[in-house]
């Protein structure tokens, strides 16, 4: 168990926007995959974490972290982003607080996570913010397990956001304002060229 905030990577989702059979969390990037870049800047902030998958994409996450941190969503129970939050959340309940971070935001730096997730000690939810605009990690405590677990569809954590004061923790990193969820958005990526913000509320919207 650990009092520790844990970071709950998101990595069921269907990647419908990437195109027809290829997953966005697959593709090459950096030496490994999309999925296991993000993963290996989690690992690097020294945060324990989980990775809610589904089973197609359960092997792409073993190769970067152990068995014990993964939580495998059955193939017939609800799906959805707020399911995926719900039950990594559900699997760290002892934690001392909550992380999102969708597995296609593979340029979140491990500096970000610490600071997002040191603000839980004294907020009850944080997120990452870059140059004024509103990113990911977002960032729950404790106090907000309820709400979290019970959490289903595609809303994700977005009506917790509204209804709770957040603190806006200003990063050096425009990675939490950037996601992958077209190849144009890899082009990006690899290429060294300067990503599009994704804006909070779209794709960087608490997931």
């Amino acid at each position: 168990m650990s009092s520790r905030p844990v970071v709950v990577v998101l990595a069921a989702g269907r990647s419908s926007r990437y195109g027809a059979g290829r997953h966005k969390l697959e593709q090459p990037l950096g030496g490994t995959t999309v999925l296991g870049h993000t993963l290996r800047n989690v690992l690097a902030s020294h945060l324990p974490l989980v990775v809610v998958t589904s089973e197609p994409l359960a092997p792409l996450a073993r190769g970067s972290v152990a068995a014990r941190d993964l939580v495998v969503l059955d193939p017939q129970a609800p799906s959805g982003m707020g399911h995926s939050i719900a039950a990594g959340v559900a699997a760290r309940a002892q934690a001392g607080g909550w992380l999102v971070l969708p597995g296609d935001m593979p340029l979140v730096q491990p500096q970000t996570l610490q600071q997002v997730a040191a603000a839980l000690a004294h907020h009850p939810l944080a997120f990452a913010q870059y140059r004024g605009q509103r990113g990911h990690p977002v960032g729950f405590g404790t106090e907000l397990f309820t709400e979290l677990v019970m959490l289903d569809g595609d809303e994700g954590a977005r009506r917790l956001v509204a209804r709770y004061p957040a603190h806006a923790v200003e990063v050096d990193d425009p990675g939490v304002l950037v996601d992958v969820d077209t190849p144009d958005d890899l082009r990006s990526v690899t290429g060294g060229s300067r990503a599009v913000p994704t804006p909070f509320g779209a794709a960087g919207s608490p997931k």
